[in-house]
């Protein structure tokens, strides 16, 4: 599993992570619900070694990655797939090619074996046979499964989603959701989701956990989730606009922070 404990990362003066301590189980699906620039997209960039934090630790399968050196991190992040909130795909490689990429640098494999690793990873999402076409040429909808069938080409252990249905028409939203779901399943992985979306984090969670500036607030089942009495919780996921309500403010640097860039999505 995944152990976080009493994580806090700050960038210049604004804290981002406040003292996170959070558990991801073997197996299972997480989705990390907040709001803008509470610091999902900072956690989970912690989680495969990005970014390393102030405080706190995170245990991979029971190696604690914070100051890991280059060598060793590096063998750690080969058990992790990641697809980027706009997929990230090369521009100037083909579909194959971007496919194919971690395959060729993380792992020794013949030419032959590889090309069919791609096929197969790319049939596994429902695109057979685009292997020779370029990302300008996909949709916005097949560039976010390209994205996951080289995310899952290398058989990684972990899959961390950065809003994976971000930008995406309500249909083809749930298509990627489904696509989540059923690779969990047939590749027995564990997946870390980043979303606003609860449409998407109630079809594919085993647990949800709702981050709020900076703190993990609350972690439940879905059917917890749905019922939840935190008022913090409950004004999110119904998208209520009355408010605000805060939290109260632990650490007397945290008043000051406010989101104000990408890094702190």
């Amino acid at each position: 599993m995944i152990r976080i404990a009493n994580l806090w990362k700050r960038f210049e003066d604004h804290e981002v992570l406040r003292g996170i301590n959070l558990e991801i189980r073997d197996g299972e699906t997480l989705t990390i619900i907040g709001g803008s620039g509470c610091g999902k997209s900072v956690l989970l960039k912690h989680m495969v070694g990005l970014l390393q934090p102030d405080e706190g630790t995170i245990e991979v399968d029971g190696v604690d990655i914070v100051g890991l050196p280059e060598r060793r991190l590096s063998e750690v992040q080969k058990h992790f797939g990641m697809l980027f909130q706009g997929a990230a795909l090369f521009d100037s490689l083909t579909v194959g090619e971007n496919v194919a990429f971690g395959l060729r640098h993380l792992k020794h494999l013949a030419e032959e074996t590889v090309r069919a690793k791609v096929a197969e990873r790319l049939g596994m999402v429902g695109l057979e046979g685009i292997e020779d076409l370029k990302p300008s040429e996909l949709s916005g909808g097949m560039k976010k499964r390209v994205g996951l069938a080289r995310a899952i080409a290398t058989d990684p252990k972990y899959i961390l989603y950065d809003e994976p249905t971000t930008g995406l028409d309500p249909i083809m939203a749930d298509v990627i959701t489904g696509l989540i779901v059923r690779l969990q399943k047939q590749l027995a992985i564990t997946s870390i989701i980043v979303t606003h979306d609860m449409a998407s984090a109630y079809k594919c969670s085993n647990r949800i956990a709702m981050l709020h500036e900076g703190r993990i607030v609350e972690v439940g089942t879905v059917d917890e989730i749905r019922n939840t009495m935190n008022p913090l919780v409950k004004q999110f996921i119904t998208g209520s606009g009355e408010g605000p309500i805060q939290m109260p403010v632990r650490h007397p640097a945290a008043a000051a922070w406010g989101a104000s860039s990408a890094a702190t999505r």
